[in-house]
């Protein structure tokens, strides 16, 4: 039994590169890649954006000097490096991928349209979007909700390095208390960080949920595909 037919997966690049602080580390990769072909071998229709953290953060590279426009560029480059690196892992699965860009760069990747995008999902091939939204300015929370809205996905699904939202960063303050569930009001009120606030808003005013879980734990995509209590349910 599955509780999601298409989702929007947004992947955390600083996960990506596990225990290694930057790159990619192999292992994390193909874990990732085992737990997306579970979903997919499941029947769930599965768009996927990438994080670039773990080789290039436009917004910190402009506070050591570089130009902000250009730094952005960057951080949509990395991004479209670790959507390769995700689509090879894919291939070994066995699970058909293709890599959309938000920028014209064929042939590294099809240039996106949301009816490809969806055409590919229908097909039970994962639809990896990189490269942000094509515009600087805007992090790839904001593109994940975007493309979500766009393929008409039921849910974003956030993983990231924590197994929910907390009342504080759970790494640094032990004492932090999770939240099962909490709305985009909530988020705003106590100044949250799950997202960005234009991501936020563009998922309240579309009414749509986020689930924000640990991806690193394996298993964990597929026990909350099937509806188990996992994570911190984020709603309109």
């Amino acid at each position: 039994m599955i509780k999601y037919k298409r989702i929007l997966l947004k992947l955390s690049g600083e996960s990506l590169a596990g225990s290694q602080k930057n790159g990619i580390d192999e292992n994390r990769l193909q874990e990732y890649a085992e737990q997306v072909a579970e979903i997919v071998s499941m029947g769930v229709q599965t768009g996927v954006v990438i994080g670039g953290g773990n080789i290039f953060r436009g917004l910190s590279g402009a506070g050591k000097g570089f130009d902000r426009i250009k730094g952005d560029q960057m951080g949509m480059l990395a991004t479209v490096i670790n959507s390769l690196a995700l689509s090879s892992a894919l291939g070994e699965q066995d699970v058909q991928s293709r890599v959309f860009t938000a920028t014209r760069m064929e042939p590294i990747g099809e240039y996106y349209s949301r009816e490809k995008a969806v055409e590919a999902m229908q097909r039970g091939e994962v639809a990896i979007i990189a490269g942000g939204t094509g515009n600087p300015y805007f992090t790839t929370d904001t593109a994940s909700a975007l493309r979500a809205i766009e393929l008409k996905a039921e849910v974003m699904f956030k993983g990231t390095r924590v197994d929910g939202v907390y009342t504080d960063d759970p790494e640094k303050n032990p004492t932090a208390e999770k939240f099962d569930k909490l709305s985009f009001n909530e988020i705003y009120e106590r100044k949250l960080k799950v997202m960005d606030l234009t991501a936020a808003t563009l998922c309240r005013e579309n009414n749509l949920p986020v689930m924000v879980f640990n991806m690193d734990i394996q298993g964990n995509l597929k026990k909350i595909i099937s509806g188990q209590p996992l994570g911190t349910l984020v709603y309109p």
